[in-house]
Protein backbone atom coordinates (compact mmCIF):
# COMPACT_ATOMS: atom_id res chain seq x y z
CA UNK A 1 0.00 0.00 0.00
CA UNK A 2 1.33 3.43 -0.94
CA UNK A 3 1.73 5.59 2.17
CA UNK A 4 3.69 8.61 0.93
CA UNK A 5 3.48 10.39 -2.42
CA UNK A 6 5.07 13.76 -3.05
CA UNK A 7 6.01 16.06 -5.90
CA UNK A 8 7.66 19.00 -4.18
CA UNK A 9 9.72 22.07 -4.92
CA UNK A 10 11.47 24.09 -2.26
CA UNK A 11 13.77 27.08 -2.08
CA UNK A 12 16.66 27.75 0.30
CA UNK A 13 18.21 31.06 -0.64
CA UNK A 14 19.30 30.63 -4.28
CA UNK A 15 19.19 26.83 -4.00
CA UNK A 16 16.18 24.96 -5.40
CA UNK A 17 15.25 21.36 -4.72
CA UNK A 18 12.73 19.47 -6.84
CA UNK A 19 11.89 15.86 -6.06
CA UNK A 20 9.26 13.22 -6.57
CA UNK A 21 8.78 10.52 -3.93
CA UNK A 22 6.63 7.44 -3.59
CA UNK A 23 6.94 4.98 -0.71
CA UNK A 24 4.94 2.01 0.51
CA UNK A 25 4.15 0.65 3.95
CA UNK A 26 7.25 -0.73 5.62
CA UNK A 27 9.75 1.08 3.37
CA UNK A 28 12.92 2.24 5.13
CA UNK A 29 14.72 4.72 2.91
CA UNK A 30 18.25 6.03 3.35
CA UNK A 31 18.36 9.58 1.97
CA UNK A 32 21.95 10.31 1.00
CA UNK A 33 23.97 12.90 -0.87
CA UNK A 34 26.83 15.37 -0.47
CA UNK A 35 26.59 18.32 1.91
CA UNK A 36 24.27 20.94 0.49
CA UNK A 37 22.51 18.50 -1.85
CA UNK A 38 19.08 19.22 -0.34
CA UNK A 39 18.52 16.22 1.95
CA UNK A 40 17.36 18.08 5.06
CA UNK A 41 15.34 20.52 2.96
CA UNK A 42 13.51 17.59 1.36
CA UNK A 43 12.63 16.19 4.79
CA UNK A 44 11.37 19.61 5.88
CA UNK A 45 9.19 19.88 2.77
CA UNK A 46 7.54 16.55 3.61
CA UNK A 47 7.14 17.56 7.26
CA UNK A 48 5.65 20.96 6.37
CA UNK A 49 8.39 22.87 8.15
CA UNK A 50 9.21 25.03 5.10
CA UNK A 51 6.94 26.43 2.36
CA UNK A 52 6.31 23.84 -0.33
CA UNK A 53 5.52 24.08 -3.98
CA UNK A 54 3.72 21.06 -5.38
CA UNK A 55 1.93 18.55 -3.18
CA UNK A 56 2.31 15.92 -0.46
CA UNK A 57 -0.13 13.04 0.11
CA UNK A 58 -0.10 10.60 3.03
CA UNK A 59 -2.37 7.56 2.82
CA UNK A 60 -4.06 9.25 -0.13
CA UNK A 61 -4.96 12.41 1.82
CA UNK A 62 -3.56 15.73 0.61
CA UNK A 63 -1.64 17.29 3.52
CA UNK A 64 0.08 20.03 1.49
CA UNK A 65 -1.65 22.89 3.30
CA UNK A 66 -1.71 21.28 6.73
CA UNK A 67 0.64 22.64 9.42
CA UNK A 68 3.33 20.27 10.75
CA UNK A 69 1.48 19.47 13.96
CA UNK A 70 -1.55 18.17 12.03
CA UNK A 71 0.36 15.91 9.66
CA UNK A 72 0.81 12.20 10.57
CA UNK A 73 4.57 12.75 10.51
CA UNK A 74 7.16 12.08 13.19
CA UNK A 75 10.28 14.25 13.08
CA UNK A 76 13.63 13.53 14.76
CA UNK A 77 16.20 16.28 14.12
CA UNK A 78 19.92 15.61 14.32
CA UNK A 79 20.38 16.90 17.86
CA UNK A 80 17.06 15.60 19.21
CA UNK A 81 15.85 19.11 20.20
CA UNK A 82 14.52 18.03 23.59
CA UNK A 83 13.11 20.66 25.94
CA UNK A 84 15.84 21.09 28.61
CA UNK A 85 13.40 21.92 31.44
CA UNK A 86 11.23 18.82 30.93
CA UNK A 87 11.85 15.24 32.02
CA UNK A 88 12.09 12.47 29.44
CA UNK A 89 8.49 11.38 30.01
CA UNK A 90 7.23 14.96 29.73
CA UNK A 91 9.24 15.57 26.58
CA UNK A 92 7.54 12.60 24.97
CA UNK A 93 4.11 13.59 26.30
CA UNK A 94 4.44 17.20 25.10
CA UNK A 95 3.48 16.45 21.51
CA UNK A 96 0.61 14.10 22.35
CA UNK A 97 -1.80 16.04 24.56
CA UNK A 98 -4.88 14.71 26.28
CA UNK A 99 -5.36 12.91 29.56
CA UNK A 100 -3.53 9.78 28.45
CA UNK A 101 -0.42 11.62 27.32
CA UNK A 102 1.80 10.49 30.18
CA UNK A 103 0.71 6.84 30.03
CA UNK A 104 1.32 6.77 26.26
CA UNK A 105 4.64 8.47 26.84
CA UNK A 106 5.68 5.78 29.32
CA UNK A 107 4.57 3.11 26.86
CA UNK A 108 6.98 4.39 24.23
CA UNK A 109 9.83 4.82 26.69
CA UNK A 110 9.28 1.17 27.62
CA UNK A 111 9.16 0.15 23.95
CA UNK A 112 12.58 1.71 23.42
CA UNK A 113 14.04 0.27 26.62
CA UNK A 114 14.48 3.56 28.48
CA UNK A 115 11.57 3.62 30.95
CA UNK A 116 14.09 3.89 33.79
CA UNK A 117 15.11 7.30 32.43
CA UNK A 118 11.59 8.76 32.58
CA UNK A 119 12.30 11.29 35.34
CA UNK A 120 15.64 12.48 34.01
CA UNK A 121 16.08 15.78 32.22
CA UNK A 122 18.11 16.03 28.98
CA UNK A 123 21.24 17.26 30.78
CA UNK A 124 21.25 13.98 32.73
CA UNK A 125 21.12 11.81 29.59
CA UNK A 126 23.89 10.54 27.34
CA UNK A 127 23.74 11.41 23.67
CA UNK A 128 22.34 8.00 22.80
CA UNK A 129 19.74 8.14 25.56
CA UNK A 130 18.60 11.61 24.48
CA UNK A 131 18.24 10.44 20.89
CA UNK A 132 16.08 7.52 22.03
CA UNK A 133 13.84 9.96 23.91
CA UNK A 134 13.55 12.08 20.74
CA UNK A 135 12.64 8.94 18.79
CA UNK A 136 10.04 7.97 21.41
CA UNK A 137 8.53 11.46 21.16
CA UNK A 138 8.20 11.12 17.38
CA UNK A 139 6.73 7.59 17.57
CA UNK A 140 4.25 8.51 20.31
CA UNK A 141 2.37 10.58 17.73
CA UNK A 142 1.70 7.32 15.84
CA UNK A 143 3.02 8.73 12.57
CA UNK A 144 2.57 7.22 9.14
CA UNK A 145 5.82 8.84 8.01
CA UNK A 146 8.90 8.94 10.25
CA UNK A 147 11.63 11.42 9.27
CA UNK A 148 15.10 11.05 10.81
CA UNK A 149 17.68 13.77 10.09
CA UNK A 150 21.08 12.14 10.70
CA UNK A 151 19.87 10.52 13.93
CA UNK A 152 23.24 8.93 14.74
CA UNK A 153 25.66 11.61 13.53
CA UNK A 154 26.20 13.32 16.89
CA UNK A 155 26.75 10.09 18.86
CA UNK A 156 29.93 8.32 19.85
CA UNK A 157 30.62 4.80 18.62
CA UNK A 158 28.88 3.13 21.57
CA UNK A 159 25.85 5.40 21.27
CA UNK A 160 25.60 4.83 17.51
CA UNK A 161 25.63 1.07 17.94
CA UNK A 162 23.00 1.19 20.68
CA UNK A 163 20.60 3.55 18.87
CA UNK A 164 21.12 1.74 15.53
CA UNK A 165 20.12 -1.54 17.22
CA UNK A 166 17.01 0.12 18.71
CA UNK A 167 16.08 1.64 15.34
CA UNK A 168 16.52 -1.63 13.51
CA UNK A 169 14.35 -3.50 16.02
CA UNK A 170 11.54 -0.95 15.86
CA UNK A 171 11.56 -0.31 12.12
CA UNK A 172 11.27 -4.01 11.35
CA UNK A 173 7.71 -3.85 12.74
CA UNK A 174 6.78 -0.29 11.67
CA UNK A 175 4.10 -0.30 8.96
CA UNK A 176 4.62 3.33 7.97
CA UNK A 177 7.41 4.89 5.90
CA UNK A 178 10.80 5.83 7.33
CA UNK A 179 13.18 8.26 5.62
CA UNK A 180 16.57 8.66 7.31
CA UNK A 181 19.24 11.12 6.22
CA UNK A 182 22.66 9.54 6.72
CA UNK A 183 26.28 9.74 5.60
CA UNK A 184 27.15 6.34 7.06
CA UNK A 185 27.37 3.24 4.86
CA UNK A 186 26.81 1.04 7.95
CA UNK A 187 23.47 2.75 8.58
CA UNK A 188 22.51 2.21 4.95
CA UNK A 189 23.46 -1.47 5.00
CA UNK A 190 21.92 -2.36 8.36
CA UNK A 191 18.80 -0.18 8.58
CA UNK A 192 17.56 0.71 5.09
CA UNK A 193 16.15 -1.37 2.25
CA UNK A 194 16.21 1.45 -0.30
CA UNK A 195 18.49 4.35 -1.20
CA UNK A 196 17.42 7.70 -2.57
CA UNK A 197 20.46 9.78 -3.55
CA UNK A 198 20.14 13.49 -4.17
CA UNK A 199 22.65 15.90 -5.66
CA UNK A 200 22.21 19.50 -6.67
CA UNK A 201 18.60 19.47 -5.54
CA UNK A 202 17.60 16.52 -7.74
CA UNK A 203 17.08 12.80 -7.18
CA UNK A 204 19.91 11.03 -9.05
CA UNK A 205 19.26 7.45 -7.91
CA UNK A 206 16.39 5.55 -6.32
CA UNK A 207 17.13 1.84 -5.95
CA UNK A 208 17.11 -1.06 -3.49
CA UNK A 209 20.21 -0.93 -1.29
CA UNK A 210 21.80 -4.03 -2.82
CA UNK A 211 21.37 -2.66 -6.36
CA UNK A 212 22.75 0.76 -5.45
CA UNK A 213 25.79 -0.81 -3.81
CA UNK A 214 26.53 -2.83 -6.95
CA UNK A 215 25.72 -0.04 -9.39
CA UNK A 216 26.00 3.44 -7.84
CA UNK A 217 25.29 6.22 -10.31
CA UNK A 218 27.50 8.96 -8.85
CA UNK A 219 31.11 9.06 -7.68
CA UNK A 220 29.98 10.49 -4.35
CA UNK A 221 27.62 7.60 -3.69
CA UNK A 222 30.22 5.03 -4.74
CA UNK A 223 32.75 6.59 -2.37
CA UNK A 224 30.23 6.70 0.48
CA UNK A 225 29.48 3.01 -0.05
CA UNK A 226 33.19 2.19 -0.06
CA UNK A 227 33.83 1.70 -3.78
CA UNK A 228 36.12 3.27 -6.34
CA UNK A 229 34.29 5.02 -9.18
CA UNK A 230 35.79 6.49 -12.34
CA UNK A 231 33.76 8.65 -14.69
CA UNK A 232 34.46 8.40 -18.39
CA UNK A 233 33.20 7.66 -21.90
CA UNK A 234 33.23 4.54 -24.04
CA UNK A 235 35.71 4.41 -26.94
CA UNK A 236 36.79 1.43 -29.02
CA UNK A 237 35.61 -1.19 -26.53
CA UNK A 238 37.13 0.45 -23.46
CA UNK A 239 36.50 3.44 -21.20
CA UNK A 240 38.53 6.64 -21.46
CA UNK A 241 38.57 7.96 -17.90
CA UNK A 242 38.22 11.66 -17.19
CA UNK A 243 41.63 13.16 -16.43
CA UNK A 244 43.50 10.41 -18.25
CA UNK A 245 43.75 6.64 -18.16
CA UNK A 246 41.82 3.83 -19.78
CA UNK A 247 39.98 0.86 -18.30
CA UNK A 248 38.78 -2.37 -19.88
CA UNK A 249 35.87 -4.39 -18.52
CA UNK A 250 33.21 -6.88 -19.62
CA UNK A 251 29.79 -5.62 -20.69
CA UNK A 252 30.94 -2.22 -21.91
CA UNK A 253 28.13 -0.47 -23.81
CA UNK A 254 28.65 -0.83 -27.56
CA UNK A 255 28.22 2.81 -28.57
CA UNK A 256 31.23 5.11 -28.52
CA UNK A 257 30.64 8.27 -26.51
CA UNK A 258 28.36 6.62 -23.95
CA UNK A 259 28.84 8.26 -20.54
CA UNK A 260 29.62 5.68 -17.83
CA UNK A 261 30.81 5.16 -14.28
CA UNK A 262 33.29 2.33 -13.74
CA UNK A 263 32.95 0.89 -10.22
CA UNK A 264 35.26 -1.49 -8.36
CA UNK A 265 35.98 -2.41 -4.75
CA UNK A 266 39.16 -1.35 -2.93
CA UNK A 267 39.74 -5.03 -2.15
CA UNK A 268 39.94 -5.73 -5.90
CA UNK A 269 43.01 -3.49 -6.26
CA UNK A 270 46.44 -5.14 -6.12
CA UNK A 271 49.61 -3.13 -5.48
CA UNK A 272 52.98 -3.85 -7.08
CA UNK A 273 56.47 -2.41 -6.73
CA UNK A 274 57.01 -2.63 -10.51
CA UNK A 275 54.81 -2.96 -13.62
CA UNK A 276 52.80 -6.17 -13.12
CA UNK A 277 53.29 -9.17 -15.33
CA UNK A 278 50.54 -11.58 -16.29
CA UNK A 279 46.98 -11.19 -17.49
CA UNK A 280 45.89 -7.99 -15.74
CA UNK A 281 44.53 -5.69 -18.45
CA UNK A 282 44.11 -2.70 -16.16
CA UNK A 283 47.41 -1.54 -14.67
CA UNK A 284 48.79 1.93 -14.07
CA UNK A 285 51.23 3.89 -11.92
CA UNK A 286 50.07 5.86 -8.85
CA UNK A 287 51.55 7.92 -6.02
CA UNK A 288 50.47 7.09 -2.46
CA UNK A 289 48.79 10.06 -0.82
CA UNK A 290 47.67 8.59 2.52
CA UNK A 291 47.56 5.38 4.54
CA UNK A 292 44.78 4.84 7.08
CA UNK A 293 44.06 1.96 9.45
CA UNK A 294 40.85 0.19 8.39
CA UNK A 295 40.22 -2.35 11.13
CA UNK A 296 43.02 -4.86 10.56
CA UNK A 297 43.69 -3.74 6.99
CA UNK A 298 45.23 -0.58 5.57
CA UNK A 299 43.38 1.82 3.29
CA UNK A 300 45.75 3.24 0.67
CA UNK A 301 44.65 6.43 -1.09
CA UNK A 302 46.69 7.06 -4.23
CA UNK A 303 46.75 9.70 -6.97
CA UNK A 304 47.02 8.68 -10.59
CA UNK A 305 45.17 8.42 -13.87
CA UNK A 306 42.79 7.42 -12.43
CA UNK A 307 43.20 7.91 -8.68
CA UNK A 308 42.36 4.84 -6.64
CA UNK A 309 41.69 3.50 -3.15
CA UNK A 310 43.08 0.07 -2.23
CA UNK A 311 42.71 -2.05 0.89
CA UNK A 312 45.70 -4.25 1.69
CA UNK A 313 47.16 -6.10 4.66
CA UNK A 314 49.73 -4.49 6.98
CA UNK A 315 52.15 -7.18 5.75
CA UNK A 316 51.74 -5.91 2.18
CA UNK A 317 52.44 -2.35 3.35
CA UNK A 318 55.66 -3.50 5.00
CA UNK A 319 56.70 -5.67 2.05
CA UNK A 320 56.21 -2.85 -0.44
CA UNK A 321 57.68 -0.24 1.90
CA UNK A 322 54.64 1.96 1.42
CA UNK A 323 54.56 5.52 2.76
CA UNK A 324 53.17 8.86 1.68
CA UNK A 325 54.82 9.68 -1.64
CA UNK A 326 55.62 6.08 -2.61
CA UNK A 327 55.36 5.35 -6.33
CA UNK A 328 53.70 1.98 -6.99
CA UNK A 329 51.72 0.19 -9.68
CA UNK A 330 48.14 -0.94 -9.27
CA UNK A 331 46.22 -3.57 -11.17
CA UNK A 332 42.55 -4.53 -11.28
CA UNK A 333 41.17 -7.53 -13.16
CA UNK A 334 38.68 -6.60 -15.84
CA UNK A 335 36.14 -8.98 -14.30
CA UNK A 336 36.20 -6.94 -11.07
CA UNK A 337 34.88 -3.82 -12.84
CA UNK A 338 31.20 -2.91 -13.11
CA UNK A 339 30.30 -0.44 -15.85
CA UNK A 340 27.21 1.69 -15.12
CA UNK A 341 25.80 3.65 -18.08
CA UNK A 342 24.65 7.13 -17.03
Amino acid sequence: MTVLEADVTGQRGEFTIRAQLSASAGDVIALVGPNGAGKSTLLRLVAGLVPVGGWVRIDGADVTTQPPERRPVGWVPQQGALFPHLTAVDNVAFGIGGRRARSRSMHWLEQLGIADLATRKPAQLSGGQAQKVALARALARQPRVLLLDEPLAALDAVGRTDVRRTLRAHLSAFDGVTIAVTHDAVDVATIADRIIAVDGGRVVQDDPVADAMRRPRTRWLASMLGSNACHGHVRDGGVDVDGGGRLVAPDIPPNDGTEVLVVFAPQAVTLHSRPPEGSARNAWRVVVRDLVDAGGRVRVDADGSPGVVAEVTPAAVAELGLHEGSVVWVSVKATELTVVPL
